[in-house]
């Protein structure tokens, strides 16, 4: 059996953690996208405010398989 992968790469965001980020990411990706398998933080990122962290940010890149 042959699998064919797909990438794609994706950002999200959250206010309390990096986790929740990528969940969230993950969870909106899961509404359009089938059969996904993994998931790589490429890059992360967030905003200050009031000398604190505000906001994280993630960007992700997740594989899945193509439909036959």
């Amino acid at each position: 059996m042959v699998l064919v992968l797909e990438v794609i790469e994706i950002t999200g965001s959250s206010k309390t953690s990096i986790e929740d980020a990528v969940e969230n990411a993950i969870t909106h990706a899961s509404k359009t996208v089938r059969g996904m398998r993994w998931f790589e933080v490429t890059e992360s990122r967030g905003d200050i405010t009031d000398g604190k962290v505000d906001h994280w940010q993630v960007t992700v890149k997740i594989g899945f398989t193509l439909d036959k």
